[in-house]
């Protein structure tokens, strides 16, 4: 009986990724394959994608990934290969008042496949607060603000870095979220927030506008979860390009 494919799943594996301001950030991947092997192929899929992981584990990028993908294809003989990579990365940033600096962890993932399924989706998962409209509108004072989370997966015609879908992201909601702030900088993010009220399928809207705008995404797709803090559930919204362009 011919299996459609095999693979491995959950390998967690340290690896440094290209960052915008030049070196590279050591963290840890989640990864997963999947390959079309022929049936007289006996060599397993584990031995060879670590070994060739082994090549690659120093520098990673999105221009890099597709290579990896190839090599593990020609490897194995396999008529298509698909590879997922998850990975935490951080950002430094800087409080809106006083300037203070903290890091901010994003969990992002590149996406590919070569063969069958000759795709690459580079994705980023982006944290912001959202402040609702409706319980600014009919309070009196104070307005239930929440934690959103929005779901960036992008196609791209030139080479785009995580760092800049993240900065699209962060412009589109109530405010951005900080993983330090000093009661200054709390005063200022509530008041932007307060000022800038949004449900989700206003903040995927923007995400879509600015993703439609930008010159090097080719295809996109974009959910928005806000994480209510006044209901048991939480609110959802999704858009992608596909029937817009």
């Amino acid at each position: 009986m011919k299996l459609k494919s095999v693979g491995i799943e959950d390998i967690r594996y340290p690896v440094k990724i290209r960052q915008k301001i030049g070196g590279r950030q050591n963290t840890v991947a989640t990864l997963a394959l999947r390959v079309n092997m022929p049936s007289a192929q006996r060599e397993t899929c584990v031995s060879a994608f670590i070994k060739i992981l082994n090549k690659y584990q120093e520098d990673l990028s999105v221009t890099i990934f597709p290579d990896l993908i190839r090599e593990v294809k020609e490897e194995l003989q396999a008529a298509s290969a698909h590879l997922e990579m998850t990975f935490p990365y951080f950002i430094e940033k800087r409080a809106p008042v006083t300037d203070t600096k903290s890091l901010m962890e994003y969990r992002c993932r590149f996406t590919g496949g070569i063969g069958a399924d000759n795709d690459l989706i580079l994705s980023v998962w982006v944290p912001v607060t959202t402040l609702c409209p409706c319980s600014k509108e009919i309070s009196a004072f104070g307005a239930h603000n929440q934690r959103a989370e929005v779901n960036l997966n992008v196609r791209y015609h030139r080479f785009i870095w995580v760092e800049d879908l993240i900065t699209l992201v962060e412009q589109t909601a109530s405010s951005e979220v900080f993983a330090l702030l000093k009661r200054p900088d709390e005063k200022y993010v509530t008041e932007k927030a307060y000022e800038n009220p949004m449900f989700v399928e206003d903040v995927v809207r923007r995400v879509a506008e600015q993703a439609l705008a930008h010159p090097d995404i080719a295809w996109f797709s974009a959910g928005v979860e806000s994480f209510e803090s006044i209901h048991k559930h939480s609110a959802y919204a999704y858009l992608d390009s596909d029937g817009i362009r």
